[in-house]
């Protein structure tokens, strides 16, 4: 680069610094992502801003992701040129953005994790030692029989539960929508129990606090962790595992993908079908583990 144009990188960050009050972290940020860019700039002999070119910052990128960067490291170094080019168009020190089209590789998309039947038994099957243990697992079951979201078992009033159809409605699902769902034996026979200890309060919430409150999504969390901690289960487990256990078990039951995104309130089919990977996961591990040909000659000897 040539020195006026490491001078206009100057008076950038100088300008990200006094003039747009960015914190520090964001402004070393800035600085280490457009360094990159200056980088590729000298082993390319582009010696001007204005002489970078959409597909400089593509193959820049391309080499990045290459190297190892992650998806969000990416869109995070593609948001910081973009930026430093608007800065250049409006001091009108080049006529165009090379970085305004580009877009960073999709990050592949992690599989959520789930427990298996033998732990979600080990979690739903453990003995209460008291009445808040007995809310607990009114909680538990009713995640794990329902497929509910954190905030929708939270957000329960008892007029949302009818017992006797084995029903509950959700009010308050993602996006603003309304949904029927079935209520599971075991968790009918959990929340009745609960239900008997559930006295002396005015609040309308399914699950309350023994001050008679309606009891918050991180209290929930909370309890989880502890219940799970007792019962002695090594892994770390938070509320939307019961979620996802649930749709991957169902899923596996019945193969009805529809079904299954209906029950979870998912907009679009293709967020229902990540749990696909998680069935075709089970099922390769049981062909690793039981076909005899699927083991390398290595584990054979």
């Amino acid at each position: 680069m040539l020195p006026s144009e490491k001078t206009i990188l100057t008076d950038y960050f100088k300008y990200l610094e006094f003039e747009k009050r960015v914190s520090e972290h964001t402004l070393k940020s800035y600085q280490r992502d457009i360094k990159q860019l200056v980088s590729y700039c000298a082993a390319h002999q582009i010696e001007q801003w204005q002489g970078v070119l959409p597909i400089d910052i593509r193959n820049h990128i391309a080499n990045r992701h290459r190297k190892g960067l992650s998806s969000k490291s990416l869109q995070r170094e593609l948001s910081a040129i973009r930026s430093f080019y608007n800065y250049l168009l409006k001091k009108l020190l080049v006529q165009n953005n090379p970085a305004k089209q580009i877009k960073a590789p999709k990050q592949e998309r992690k599989l959520p994790k789930v427990l298996d039947v033998d732990q979600m038994s080990g979690i739903l099957d453990s003995p209460p030692d008291s009445f808040l243990e007995i809310r607990d697992l009114a909680m538990f079951e009713l995640f794990y029989s329902s497929g509910l979201r954190l905030s929708e078992l939270a957000d329960l009033n008892m007029d949302d539960i009818d017992l006797s159809e084995r029903e509950l409605r959700v009010l308050k699902g993602k996006g603003g929508k309304q949904r029927i769902l079935p209520i599971g034996g075991k968790a009918v026979t959990a929340l009745k129990k609960w239900f008997l200890y559930r006295t002396n309060t005015t609040d309308l919430a399914v699950f309350i606090s023994n001050k008679g409150k309606r009891l918050g999504q991180r209290s929930i969390q909370l309890r989880l962790n502890r219940w799970c901690k007792k019962i002695g289960l090594p892994e770390h487990v938070h509320p939307h595992m019961l979620r996802h256990s649930f749709a991957s078990h169902l899923l596996e039951s019945s193969h009805d993908i529809r079904a299954v995104q209906e029950l979870l309130g998912h907009s679009n089919l293709s967020t229902t079908q990540i749990y696909t990977h998680l069935d075709f996961q089970h099922l390769a591990e049981v062909y690793d583990k039981a076909h005899p040909k699927a083991k390398k000659k290595s584990d054979q000897t």
